[in-house]
């Protein structure tokens, strides 16, 4: 273990993901590589295994992607799947995928196709909120966790889900409040420094994740002052955003990230995971009714967008940036109703359409600058 603590230790794994995660292969430890929360990091780590969520890097162009799939699909997928083509997953011992969308689903047969995991699984998960869908999924979680069994050798009982179950519950509680410390004006954490905590954590076992948010918090509240007062503060909503990339390049300007709405950020901890007599309902109370995931209809009307409005507000946020990536249909589906809610409030948005990449730097650098003095 390295010797470093807090923030710097988030610093160190956010540059260097794959070092712990190998310590801990070497070590014995089975891991499993996951694209979306939908196949419940709970159950793998109930087993005894490490869930690695997949990150993207946006400094690594794909290349041999294109000899399997068209450009034309989510650009976020298609950069793990080239990733894993280039032998930087080469520590994984499977693949676990889920319908978080079309585009995932159709590249898991060509994914394992040609990279071939040793053990590999797809969740299915439906679009619709009905009885009969929650029921279908906790079929499908049923089936999840009888497969992570077999692989792993290890039988899950309810007690031991339910530990485990308590574990990722103290990370989600750490979560909100080391967020709660960005209400402050200054806030007391930049956007800058939350993320790269939250990307620590995607490759941590959930014992040594709370340590480090238990430390991270620590330091926080101790040290002096934050970053500096801006002008603007300000809401990331849209597609996974696990590169500090663009937080970086608001939080150079004179705008501050306070607050997300994001799949990694407070979609996944905003609510603990109730604790159920049968661990399995809470499992899809947790990971598909209470999701807000744009991929599931909840019907018409905008009364689904109340909570970002509500989140701005709780965190006194100025206005909002939607980062969604290209081609991916169920934020841009969305993004019309999201900004149309968002200025009944009072609050404006800005529309950021990329490909993973951020090539268009200096265009995107522009739009943000005269958003913030429009919120000036």
């Amino acid at each position: 273990m390295d010797t470093l603590k807090g923030l710097a230790r988030a610093k160190e794994l956010y540059l260097d993901r794959r070092k712990r995660v190998k310590e801990l292969k070497a070590q014995g430890k089975k891991v499993l590589g996951y694209v979306c929360l939908f196949a419940p990091p709970e159950i793998m780590a109930a087993a005894g295994i490490l869930p690695y969520r997949l990150r993207g890097d946006l400094k690594e162009p794909i290349t041999k992607a294109h000899d399997f799939v068209e450009p034309f699909g989510c650009p976020y997928i298609r950069n793990l799947f080239d990733q894993d083509l280039k032998g930087n997953y080469d520590f994984l011992d499977g693949l676990i995928m889920s319908h978080s969308c079309d585009m995932v689903q159709r590249l898991y047969g060509i994914w394992t196709l040609n990279t071939r995991p040793s053990f590999k699984y797809f969740v299915n998960v439906p679009h619709t909120l009905t009885p009969w869908s929650k029921e279908f999924f906790k079929r499908e979680l049923i089936f999840f966790r009888e497969k992570i069994e077999n692989f792993s050798g290890n039988k899950i009982s309810n007690d031991q889900l339910q530990k485990t179950i308590k574990e990722y519950n103290t990370s989600r509680a750490l979560l909100r409040k080391l967020y709660s410390l960005r209400k402050e004006n200054p806030p007391l954490l930049s956007g800058t420094e939350g993320l790269q905590v939250l990307v620590a954590g995607m490759g941590l076992p959930v014992e040594e994740f709370n340590n480090l948010l238990q430390e991270v918090i620590e330091e926080v509240m101790s040290r002096g002052q934050g970053p500096p007062k801006k002008t603007a503060r300000l809401m990331l909503y849209g597609s996974v955003c696990d590169d500090l990339s663009l937080i970086q390049l608001i939080e150079e300007g004179d705008a501050c990230v306070v607050i997300d709405d994001t799949c990694i950020g407070t979609r996944s901890f905003r609510h603990d995971l109730p604790e159920t007599p049968d661990p399995m309902d809470g499992l899809v109370t947790a990971y598909f009714d209470s999701f807000l995931c744009p991929r599931t209809d909840r019907g018409p009307g905008s009364a689904r967008f109340r909570y970002i409005a509500d989140l701005a507000k709780e965190y006194k946020a100025d206005g909002l940036i939607m980062y969604i990536y290209s081609y991916c249909d169920p934020h841009k589906f969305d993004a019309p109703d999201v900004s149309m809610s968002l200025r009944k409030e009072g609050l404006p948005s800005l529309i950021l359409d990329d490909d993973y990449s951020l090539t268009n730097l200096a265009s995107i650098r522009t739009r943000i600058q005269a958003f913030i003095e429009l919120l000036s």
